[in-house]
């Protein structure tokens, strides 16, 4: 049986206040492949972690980390994103991991990650298999396979709330749509985030058709139209989308968007300890006090 200990002076211990805040957590969406003279495959989305049951103590201090998307370039992969963190002193620290890069194909694998990135086409002439990337367990969806071994398209990212497809093969063979992201009512409005990127057409097939990014801000991959080869879209920020992969002949991948982490902590116990300047929302759910960081900060409970 718990008995609270006795301080001198006739006082008696407090125990710690405990409550429940809500959270969400996103991580930056991964970088589209370029297209290095084959599509590149689209970046895969942010992990995405959210619970309604995260005790906290008065007087505990929280520090958040929000993850940037991964950059790309025109001849390359792109890049994982990085991972967004609410770093609890007391051990259950929520840590969500960056989307996985698009390859720029020619045998490269999408990356590994929140959601997995999505493999560019491949050279061709069937001599490599590329495979999308593998998403963390309960933080996302993989990425899809690239064109192999007759269809050179870039196939897409990852999603919160989905996989990408594979890209199939022959002459319909065309870039696949990024996975579809989640949606949330944290904030008192159902927003969805963490889509993945587009995978971007190639020169042989899917000629003028645009491979759209996941629903939840994942960027539109490239496409060779009117005989030029367009750039993979930007993941929107601050929804932990994937970019999208980049047409052929050099054109760049998107940048995969920024995460955020969202607080939802009862009004009665908000604190109002704060740093970082995140968006300090009072009044879209009743008793709720909705802490929104688009930027590294704190909380102290």
């Amino acid at each position: 049986m718990f008995s609270i200990p006795v301080l001198g002076f006739g006082k008696t211990a407090v125990p710690p206040v405990l409550y429940n805040i809500e959270y969400l957590v996103i991580a930056g969406g991964g970088g589209g492949g370029g297209g290095a003279g084959y599509a590149g495959g689209g970046g895969g989305a942010g992990g995405y972690l959210t619970a309604t049951g995260f005790k906290q103590s008065f007087g505990r201090e929280y520090i958040i980390t929000v993850g940037a998307g991964g950059g790309t370039t025109t001849t390359i992969s792109g890049d994982n994103g990085s991972n967004s963190v609410l770093f609890d002193p007391a051990g259950n620290t929520i840590t969500s991991d960056g989307g996985g890069l698009g390859s720029y194909g020619q045998g490269n694998d999408g990356g590994d990650g929140g959601s997995g990135g999505g493999a560019g086409g491949n050279r061709n002439d069937g001599t490599n298999t590329n495979n999308g990337g593998s998403a963390t367990t309960n933080q996302g969806n993989d990425g899809g396979n690239g064109g192999y071994p007759t269809s050179t398209c870039g196939a897409g990212g990852g999603g919160a709330g989905a996989a990408a497809g594979d890209v199939t093969e022959g002459a319909s063979g065309i870039a696949t749509v990024g996975g579809a992201g989640l949606a949330s009512s944290i904030t008192g409005s159902s927003v969805t985030r963490a889509g993945g990127g587009g995978g971007a057409a190639s020169y042989n097939y899917g000629q003028g058709t645009i491979a759209a990014g996941g629903s939840g801000g994942g960027g539109d991959g490239g496409a060779r139209q009117g005989g030029n080869s367009g750039e993979g879209e930007d993941g929107t920020a601050n929804t932990g989308g994937g970019g999208g992969g980049g047409g052929p002949t050099n054109n760049t991948g998107g940048v995969g968007g920024s995460g955020v982490v969202i607080l939802k902590v009862p009004s009665a116990s908000y604190s109002t300890k704060i740093t970082g300047s995140p968006n300090v929302d009072t009044s879209s759910v009743s008793n709720y006090t909705i802490l929104t960081y688009t930027g590294s900060g704190t909380y102290t409970a």
